[in-house]
């Protein structure tokens, strides 16, 4: 039976009326366009450009439909803020040759569209998407469920996912919705338990202020009257750029205040889906990115309680990435929303929408291109944030600290936007300044435990403060067994402000959302701190004493299941298939010698090229049944002794297959490989001297991992002492966890343990394609000195990764590619530049004695203007350690990161392709 929600039906006379309106929109500019398909079968996209006139603004838009007469369902796609139509283009063109009509525009303020921005204020953005809908049910291609009532889902990111949920609220033509990485109470999220979200909220305004005015005498910039959500009536910026007044004014007033009113939250709920929450009867997908300190999980949590009460089907998906790193499962998002909206707008019973609960979680690599593999967990359900609660006590007597003065300097946790350059940097980078937090912390775990949901802890609460309030801010920290290795899931805190603490308050404090595996042996560390730099705290000094009552309870969501890494066949029986795979790589000559005719085909060695590990000439791989389309196509490289050489390009460069046929697992149409001056082909004795980590390690289960690597060593037939075990078991540096049954393991533990196997009998050269994967940055920066060490030693290495931050730190040299072909090939230093010079780019102008201040640091070279901030060279000094200077300083830094290090160099290289 189809789930729909009740179809609103109008009078015919309204009906008619609003689709004269509909048709008498004007239509100020078109202009149709042909857009070709990336395949010759596909079929063209035709896109019709629109701007449409509403009232106080015009709205451009763009209109895709491919192929066929029939009737279609009909889908409109947001963007984010700051964004226009174009950023959801070609999702658009790909919807539309999936057989949907769909139609994009610039929503007000934005792109070349007129008047204000009204952070979807129901008066002006959500009428214009119903008013899009109305133009929509008149195109001759489109499905109707009724006059004036198309079959049409929305769905959008962050701004575009709001409007989603809004429109079907406000509009019940609306039959299914898609919202990703977005809010559901304005209010809660950028003044969580009433803290004011400064940065973040910062950053809507400027966005508002730059990216919204449009030059004079562009079609944006249109006169219109000030009210009605128009921009200016003389297209002079205001203060907030093409905010409309009431939201300019609430900005200006809680950041001058540092806390939010009763007012301005009132203004924020008003224009947020959870006003409407109980209207919301659609099916609904709820995409929500697990590293995003702008709209966390538990905003996500919110909408899909809602409207799972409603009656309506809900599914839940916790993907990779969000607004402070980017979404990294983007083509899987599209393809489970495309999905989606087959099953509740084309009514395909079979399309395959998922499981109720979804969390991506990292694991394996790729073959096909050598991405990150990221392994999906799921549930029958959706657990919620607190399934499962596990308790952990805390040690720690009551503590007392201070609230500075101006309340800084701010601890170090989420930064808007630059969360993954710090991460980058390497653990350690939330900072808690001494005298500021409380730290309570659990014993070692016994056993290892993932953290699904919402931790949760009693605390009690005495402030000095002269009204007795106390701002809080906690986050849990995964910490070491050393006790010095820290690491915050997802860079997250929790705001808390307590009111009436003279003499004491009971609270509960309930920590970030998170998906985070915590190793046995490693201890949860909870700190309460009285500053965050992401958020205002109170400017008058005070004293906060903390007590922890009771343990902390960390919610486990133990029916939540992660999917099988794909791992060959033979992990579950006898390892054959292990056996014959290292014949192949490592060379066994087996009883008898092969075929005189086979011997006689193979290439004679080289002598020249008997010390050089790896030289390709004009290797060329083309795609199967495919003439024209290459995987790799004329490559030639050389690599030479003691040489970490970094494999570079964009998903599709070619670099999986060059590796693979590297090893002797496929064949080149054209070219040749040589190892030590031996033609490479499959089985080939020389690859004896290769160890490589490509296809993600499969092992059993039921056996230890020392077990395993016994057992493969064995597979290979050489003799044990040649193994050299007992090096291979110090890089992984597993500990008592080799004894442990591998079904035990984390998947980092997994992903060591694999690398140790390549590495089983010391190979002259070394191949790892992401090597890195599921490593959390401690055991990054242990891998990243194994393979210089590796090297050091006269041996060579060859890794693929995307993590750029890290190839440029551990690799002499670099390859770089793009859709198979080489693009540049060199020292690292020579391509990026070389230097320690950082870009710190700064919030607004500083004076020269704050230069001069930041020039004076210990182990800063120099300090020059640039055209965003200040170019700092480093002399000593570390990155981590010149950002926590920054913030003492009270330097307003916005941005921390490489001048012209190797994101710059790879993004110029393939021209931003990546």
């Amino acid at each position: 039976m189809k789930l729909r929600q009740p179809k609103l039906r109008l009078p015919r006379r309204r009906r008619s009326r609003l689709l004269a309106g509909a048709a008498a929109l004007a239509v100020v500019a078109g202009a149709g366009t042909w857009t070709a398909a990336a395949s010759g079968e596909a079929p063209p996209v035709h896109r019709l450009d629109r701007r449409v006139e509403m009232p106080g603004a015009g709205i451009d838009t763009s209109y895709f439909t491919a192929g066929g007469t029939g009737k279609r369902p009909a889908v409109l796609l947001g963007h984010g803020f700051g964004g226009s139509k174009d950023d959801v283009r070609a999702q658009a063109e790909r919807l539309a040759r999936d057989g949907y009509a769909v139609l994009t525009w610039s929503a007000r303020g934005f792109g070349r569209s007129g008047g204000q921005i009204g952070l979807n204020d129901p008066e002006y953005e959500v009428k214009d998407v119903s008013r899009l809908v109305d133009w929509l049910a008149q195109q001759p291609e489109v499905r109707l469920d009724g006059d004036g009532d198309p079959r049409v889902g929305v769905a959008g990111a962050s701004y575009g996912g709001a409007i989603s949920l809004l429109a079907a609220g406000y509009d019940r033509r609306i039959d299914a919705i898609a919202p990703q990485i977005t809010y559901w109470n304005l209010a809660d999220a950028l003044f969580p338990q009433g803290v004011f979200k400064k940065l973040w909220a910062g950053l809507f305004f400027t966005t508002g202020s730059a990216g919204g005015m449009q030059p004079a005498g562009s079609p944006g910039a249109a006169a219109a009257p000030a009210s009605g959500g128009a921009g200016p009536s003389d297209g002079a910026a205001t203060a907030c750029g093409r905010f409309q007044p009431e939201l300019c004014a609430m900005y200006e007033r809680v950041a001058v205040a540092g806390k939010p009113d009763a007012e301005a939250r009132a203004l924020l709920e008003r224009r947020s889906p959870s006003a409407v929450g109980d209207r919301i009867k659609v099916a609904t997908l709820v995409v929500q990115g697990q590293d995003d300190s702008l709209f966390p999980l538990d905003q996500a949590d919110a909408m899909a309680k809602a409207i799972a009460a409603n009656g309506a089907p809900v599914s839940v998906d916790w993907a990779a990435g969000g607004h402070d790193g980017g979404m990294r499962e983007s083509g899987r998002v599209e393809a489970r929303v495309a999905a989606w909206f087959d099953r509740y707008l084309k009514d395909d019973q079979g399309a395959d929408t998922g499981p109720a609960f979804r969390v991506s979680r990292s694991g394996g690599i790729d073959s096909t291109d050598g991405a990150v593999r990221l392994r999906g967990a799921s549930g029958e359900r959706y657990p919620g944030l607190v399934a499962g609660p596990r308790e952990f006590a805390l040690s720690g007597r009551e503590q007392s600290f201070a609230n500075p003065a101006g309340g800084a300097p701010p601890a170090l946790s989420a930064l808007p936007g630059i969360g993954g350059q710090l991460a980058a940097f390497g653990a350690g980078l939330s900072l808690d300044f001494p005298g500021q937090n409380a730290r309570f912390e659990s014993e070692p775990l016994a056993e290892g435990v993932r953290i699904t949901g919402t931790p949760a802890v009693t605390l009690n609460v005495r402030s000095t403060a002269a009204d007795g309030s106390a701002v809080l801010f906690g986050k849990v920290y995964d910490v070491g067994p050393d006790g010095r290795q820290a690491v915050l899931p997802s860079q997250l805190v929790a705001p808390l402000r307590v009111e009436n603490a003279q003499q004491g308050a009971t609270v509960e404090l309930r920590l970030p959302a998170v998906d985070h595996a915590v190793e046995a042996g490693h201890r949860l560390r909870l700190v309460v701190a009285a500053t965050d730099l992401g958020y205002a705290s109170p400017a008058a000094p005070a004293t906060y004493t903390v007590t922890a009552q009771g343990a902390l309870a960390v919610p486990v969501a133990d029916g939540v299941r992660t999917a099988s890494a794909g791992l060959p066949a033979w992990t579950w029986g006898l390892p054959l298939g292990a056996a014959l795979l290292a014949a192949a790589l490592l060379g066994i000559r087996r009883t008898g010698r092969g075929s005189a005719g086979a011997r006689a085909g193979a290439p004679q060695p080289d002598p020249a090229l008997a010390d050089v590990p790896l030289e390709i000439t004009g290797l060329t791989k083309r795609y199967a049944k495919a003439q024209d389309r290459y995987a790799v196509r004329d490559l030639s490289f050389r690599v030479e002794k003691g040489q970490v050489l970094g494999l570079l390009g964009p998903n599709g460069a070619g670099k999986t297959t060059t590796l693979r046929m590297l090893m002797g697992l496929i064949s080149p149409d054209a070219g040749e490989i040589r190892v030590f001056g031996h033609a490479v082909r499959a089985g080939a004795p020389v690859l004896s001297r290769v160890g490589a980590f490509v296809e993600g390690a499969g092992f059993l289960p039921h056996l230890s991992g020392r077990a395993n690597l016994d057992l493969y060593w064995q597979a290979t037939g050489r003799p044990a002492e040649d193994a050299h075990m007992a090096e291979a078991l110090e890089i992984a540096g597993l500990g008592d966890a080799l004894e442990r049954a591998v079904r035990t393991y984390s998947q980092g533990m997994r992903q060591r343990l694999a690398i140790a196997q390549a590495m089983l009998g010391m190979p002259d050269l070394l191949i790892l394609d992401e090597p890195t994967n599921g490593l959390d940055p401690p055991q990054i920066r242990e891998m990243r000195d194994v393979m210089i060490r590796y090297a050091a030693g006269g041996r060579t290495v060859i890794v693929s990764s995307h993590l750029l931050s890290e190839v440029e730190q551990s690799c002499t040299h670099l390859v770089v590619m793009d859709r198979g072909r080489l693009v540049q090939t060199g020292e690292v230093a020579e391509i990026t530049g070389g230097g320690d010079t950082l870009l710190v780019t700064l919030a607004e102008p500083v004076d020269e004695g704050s230069v001069g201040k930041v020039a004076a640091l210990e182990g800063v070279g120099s300090v020059a203007a640039a055209a965003d901030g200040l170019l700092v060279r480093l002399e000593g000094a570390t990155a981590a350690g010149l950002i926590a200077e920054l913030v003492r300083l009270e330097v307003p830094v916005s941005a921390v990161g490489p001048h012209r290090r190797l994101e710059d160099a790879f993004l110029t290289l393939i021209g931003g392709a990546a």
